[in-house]
């Protein structure tokens, strides 16, 4: 069905005051009758010209929902995307100095340790993993800062994609160039074999392999690129966008006090610490 306009607005509006007011709200498809993913894109592109039109800048994209390992335990079986604001990203360049963040105004915030390209030129959605890489110019390791407006994470997908894909925050170490070092053969090749331990205060809770990530980061910006050229919101991929590619362990909730670090085995990316508060 083709649902009416002023619905999709009140939507997102709603989703858009619950997140600026940090609470919580119930889940759209429990309130929505047949409230699906299509319906769940118009309100992220409503959502994307509301908070452009108030100063916020798109700076790329992130992708949720990569790692199959999660899916039974979110109820959620495809990626999901949405975009990413200069409000919300930040990098760093000395990635053996903890990273401050805040997580005043989300929503049972969550970490993931995840692996962002940079954009050099819009890929094609026929592309192979390795004429996507060719579109690449840049890698880093970051941490992306998940929230969920809906209590204690249940929900539809449709809900998730509404509700900027799960996007509270991304902070990235040095975007590592792809020619630094080592030929693109290589890069390849690491991208579909390495692994991320993940820590707080420096007990480890997980560790995970980039074949969790649909096979492999390339694979999920790949899956990502098809899907956006069918439905663009509004937006196309450009050339120096970012993208955050999915968790490569499961998602642990994260509190202000806490300190998380990552080791980065078998792909020429720093680790990263980070520290909330």
């Amino acid at each position: 069905m083709t649902r009416d306009p002023t619905e999709i607005d009140a939507i997102a509006d709603r989703i858009l005051a619950a997140s600026d007011a940090g609470h919580s709200i119930e889940p759209v498809t429990k309130t929505v009758e047949d409230f699906g993913l299509e319906d769940a894109y118009r309100v992220s592109a409503r959502i994307a010209e509301r908070r452009t039109a108030r100063g916020e800048r798109p700076v790329g994209w992130k992708i949720g929902f990569t790692n199959r390992t999660i899916w039974d335990e979110y109820g959620v079986h495809a990626p999901i995307w949405g975009p990413m604001y200069d409000s919300t990203v930040e990098g760093t360049e000395t990635p053996d100095l903890p990273v401050l963040c805040s997580l005043f105004g989300l929503v049972e915030p969550r970490i993931e340790p995840e692996i962002v390209f940079r954009i050099a030129t819009p890929p094609n959605p026929d592309m192979d993993p390795d004429e996507l890489l060719s579109c690449i110019d840049a890698v880093a390791h970051g941490f992306e800062i998940v929230q969920s407006l809906y209590p204690d994470w249940r929900f539809e997908a449709a809900d998730t994609v509404a509700a900027f894909a799960l996007h509270g925050r991304l902070r990235h170490g040095p975007l590592v160039p792809l020619d630094a070092g080592q030929d693109r053969a290589d890069w390849a090749a690491r991208l579909s074999d390495f692994t991320i331990v993940l820590k707080r205060d420096g007990v480890e809770v997980d560790r995970g392999v980039a074949a969790n990530v649909l096979d492999g980061p390339l694979s999920a910006l790949g899956h990502f690129v098809r899907g956006l050229a069918n439905d663009p919101l509004g937006r196309s991929l450009q050339a120096g966008d970012l993208v955050s590619t999915g968790t490569v362990t499961r998602a642990f909730p994260a509190q202000a006090g806490e300190t998380w670090t990552t080791e980065v085995i078998g792909l020429p990316v720093p680790g990263l610490t980070i520290a909330f508060f």
